[in-house]
């Protein structure tokens, strides 16, 4: 591994990439004007690789500006022309896969064969998806309801859209909020983390080189205290979208809540995954592996609590700790790589922070340690199995966001669904059975926005994604999610051609 300060040719050139800033304003990219600077880190080695001007407030307002200028042309474009430009924006995508794969590893410290084959695609997928669905903006059919009036509803968009997205997954998350926005006619401002501005910045590019109008889409790279309550305070935004943790969402919608904003929040999540005793025992604990390591864990549907029906249950944890202890740590950018750092040196020792205290009440059977050696300078963090904490433990409710998996035992069915539904959380679950009313039963009694039967993770652009409870409301990807990005008008006419209507003599009594 390289020292903090150096870099490699076959990372991603981001100071020559981005000379100009990391603001996209009105089609082209500018500086900030906070006064201040950040760097942005590799976390696989600590060397800074980037140091641009954060957004201020008057980067936010110019940015809302140029949105609000192109929201008319934008909004009156017909839905053949706005799917035109998404499908030639998914073209653009495609031609520049590699630079956008190379530019999430480096920000997130995520391994290349992640970014090739799960972000980039799913991100140019999800991008042809909504240029169908852009020709769907449809209401009700018309009908005369009242007798004597045509009704019907239109779909409209709601115009300035004011984004914040989260670091873990930049690309993905900038695109699950931008495409169906502006699919259905608004425009936006997008709010990257300060971490991860790059791929939200290739993407703005890209749609304006694919021919969205400036100012459709716009980027503001800073931070959430200034830049990014500004812009969800700002008057003339009409809709916030926000993505990251529960305590930060709750802050979101108490701003927006002051402006009347359409609010839309997927925030924390605490996955569990519940194992019942005739599972295929080898799916199940492959599936947890994968489920609990994917993105280094810090994915908020990844699988943080196994429920292992007792007959299993340690066999489960010897044979999922086993296969954790294979899996391989390394430079993201290494062929063999199968897991990169956390985001951070400060979110590792967080994580770090959670395991430690678990010393005391549970049994950490493989991981829970930083590695050393050639590692030493990334933000790395060992695949870690934690067996025998009880079920009120900080780390069995609390959300860790790391590459750890908590297992515990249950004796009944009731018992494993209820414990499944025993955090203040609900984005994701899986349940694990050979038992086709077994699975049905998990798939209608835990409470969660998504639950998989017998796997953990996969997403499609076909689909809605988005938590119960604590975990926020509003659909991200699917029709349901651009609905979410629509406001609804009734429209009525009157077909009599009466000046004088019955209802009038509510008004006017029996005079003539």
């Amino acid at each position: 591994m390289h020292s903090p300060g150096t870099a490699t040719p076959h990372r991603f050139p981001a100071q020559e990439r981005f000379p100009d800033g990391a603001q996209f304003i009105a089609g082209r990219p500018r500086r900030g004007t906070s006064g201040r600077t950040h760097a942005v880190v590799d976390p696989a080695t600590g060397a800074e690789v980037y140091t641009y001007e954060l957004a201020g407030t008057e980067d936010v307002d110019a940015a809302v500006a140029a949105a609000r200028e192109a929201f008319p042309g934008w909004a009156a474009a017909t839905p053949g022309e706005r799917s035109d430009a998404l499908h030639r924006f998914a073209a653009v995508l495609a031609d520049r896969a590699e630079d956008f794969a190379r530019a999430e590893s480096l920000q997130c410290g995520k391994p290349l064969k992640l970014s090739r084959e799960f972000d980039v695609p799913g991100t140019i997928d999800n991008t042809a998806f909504f240029a169908g669905v852009a020709r769907q903006l449809q209401g009700q059919s018309a009908g005369e309801y009242s007798g004597d009036h045509t009704s019907y509803v239109r779909r409209e968009p709601i115009g300035v859209v004011g984004s914040i997205a989260p670091w873990n997954y930049p690309l993905q998350m900038a695109a699950w909020k931008i495409l169906p926005a502006i699919a259905a006619g608004n425009t936006i401002v997008l709010k990257p983390a300060e971490l991860t501005p790059f791929t939200s910045l290739l993407f703005a590019e890209a749609a304006t080189d694919a021919g969205i109008p400036p100012g459709v889409v716009n980027i503001v790279a800073g931070t959430g205290k200034e830049a990014g309550e500004h812009l969800v305070a700002h008057p003339d935004v009409a809709m916030t979208s926000f993505t990251g943790s529960t305590a930060v969402g709750r802050r979101v919608a108490g701003i927006a809540t002051a402006t009347v904003k359409r609010i839309h929040l997927e925030l924390g999540g605490k996955a569990p995954f519940v194992v019942f005793d005739d599972a295929d025992l080898e799916a199940a604990v492959h599936g947890a592996v994968a489920g609990a390591l994917i993105n280094t864990g810090q994915d908020c549907t990844a699988a943080t609590r196994a429920y292992v029906q007792r007959p299993l249950y340690e066999e489960f944890v010897a044979r999922t700790a086993a296969l954790m202890e294979t899996v391989r740590l390394g430079d993201p950018f290494a062929p063999g790589t199968d897991l990169g750092p956390l985001i951070s040196h400060s979110h590792r020792d967080r994580v770090a922070g959670f395991v430690d205290r678990a010393r005391a009440h549970a049994r950490v059977v493989t991981g829970g340690e930083a590695p050393q050696g050639e590692l030493e300078n990334g933000a790395y963090y060992r695949p870690t199995v934690i067996a025998d904490a009880a079920q009120d433990s900080e780390i069995v409710q609390s959300e860790i966001f790391g590459p750890v998996l908590v297992v515990l035992p249950f004796d009944t069915d009731d018992e494993g669904i209820r414990l499944a539904n025993d955090t203040p959380y609900g984005l994701a679950a899986s349940a694990w059975s050979r038992d086709v009313y077994r699975a049905n039963r998990a798939t209608r009694e835990i409470r969660a926005g998504c639950v998989w039967i017998n796997d953990h993770i996969p997403i499609i652009s076909e689909m809605p994604h988005g938590g119960y409870r604590a975990s926020g409301f509003g659909k991200d990807m699917s029709v349901y999610s651009f609905e979410e990005y629509t406001q609804i008008k009734h429209v009525m006419f009157d077909n009599t051609a009466v000046a004088r209507k019955a209802w009038h003599r509510t008004i006017f009594g029996e005079r003539r």
